[in-house]
């Protein structure tokens, strides 16, 4: 079952109909064709099943091809949290792509903070056993170009990133106490970036070295988010693709050591080639959810004006708010 959508804007219906098992989303009207054709609008694939058989199947959907050396992006985790995605959950296609599992180093401490600590971390939450991990800013970083950008001219990345072939985004969506939620965006722009390259991204281009003491506006920080993710997408063209899941939806991220235990149900998982489509049908499944325990999540995004992060996205290049939700558990 195929629908277009424009960010937010559905008929409640449909959005009960999806959430129940054959459609999408809540906001208001906004009917296919209004905006882009279908053809048009890039492919976001929604399963509920979240298991490892979906998971691969999701990929396949696709229709692009992870070859040569693969990077799988996903967050290992702060020691102390227990939201991030499970390794049984996505071993299979991890070992189907031959994937290295790829991270880099927080900017804010942590358990995380130094390459050492952080693949402790990773060892500890079970990810060295389906697969290598790199630590991608190990060796220090490289620059990426931002083009477009209004705070950013240059992203600074880990720079084992040129190692690798193809970029696989693994995506946890969920809750975050600066950006409002992250998923696909985030993952690619700050997840990506060298401990300095989160500092840089974090304080809209005035420190890599001090975050704490040059915070931007919180626009200013969405945007620079989006022109970060940017730059990778830039880099990568054709050799990168997104999958998001929708599981243990906390307020907090899981970069956080002690994050609130989720207040509404699992959703499922999503797939697409644009990582701001696939954001935006994550958010709008968020609104369109018949769990009352939404308001808690759906209140972390709104107070943080996590949106705008899309709505600049968008403005950049990077991708579309419009899309096609394919049902792929209707087919």
């Amino acid at each position: 079952m195929k629908h277009v959508f424009r960010g937010l804007f559905l008929l409640t219906m449909t959005a009960a109909a999806l959430t129940a098992g054959a459609g999408c989303k809540s906001g208001n009207a906004k009917t296919a064709g209004s905006q882009q054709p279908a053809e048009e609008a890039p492919k976001v694939y929604f399963t509920r099943a979240i298991t490892p058989e979906a998971l691969v199947r999701l990929y396949q959907a696709l229709g692009r091809e992870a070859e040569g050396k693969v990077a799988v992006k996903l967050s290992t985790g702060e020691p102390g949290g227990h939201n991030f995605l499970r390794p049984d959950l996505i071993a299979d296609l991890v070992r189907k792509l031959d994937g290295t599992i790829v991270e880099c180093n927080t900017a804010y401490g942590g358990g995380r903070a130094s390459t050492a600590d952080h693949l402790k971390a990773a060892e500890a939450h079970g990810f060295t056993a389906i697969a290598p991990v790199d630590i991608m800013d190990a060796e220090g970083e490289t620059a990426l170009p931002v083009s477009g950008g209004r705070h950013l001219k240059e992203d600074f990345v880990g720079s084992h990133l040129t190692d690798y072939d193809f970029v696989v985004v693994l995506s946890h969506f969920k809750g975050h106490a600066m950006g409002g939620f992250g998923g696909a965006v985030k993952n690619i722009s700050i997840g990506i970036a060298s401990s300095a390259g989160k500092a840089w991204i974090h304080t809209a281009g005035k420190s890599k070295t001090d975050l704490w003491n040059n915070l931007p506006p919180q626009d200013d920080f969405l945007e620079s988010m989006a022109e970060a993710a940017k730059a990778v997408a830039d880099h990568c063209g054709e050799r990168i693709l997104y999958i998001s899941v929708m599981n243990n939806l906390s307020v907090d991220c899981d970069c956080s050591a002690h994050p609130e235990a989720p207040q509404m149900g699992d959703i499922g998982m999503l797939a697409s080639l644009d990582p701001v489509a696939l954001d935006q049908a994550c958010v709008d499944l968020v609104y369109a959810s018949p769990d009352p325990g939404k308001v808690h999540l759906i209140e972390r995004m709104e107070s943080r004006h996590g949106i705008h992060t899309l709505e600049h996205a968008e403005a950049i290049g990077l991708g579309s708010r419009t899309y096609e939700l394919i049902d792929m558990d209707a087919e």
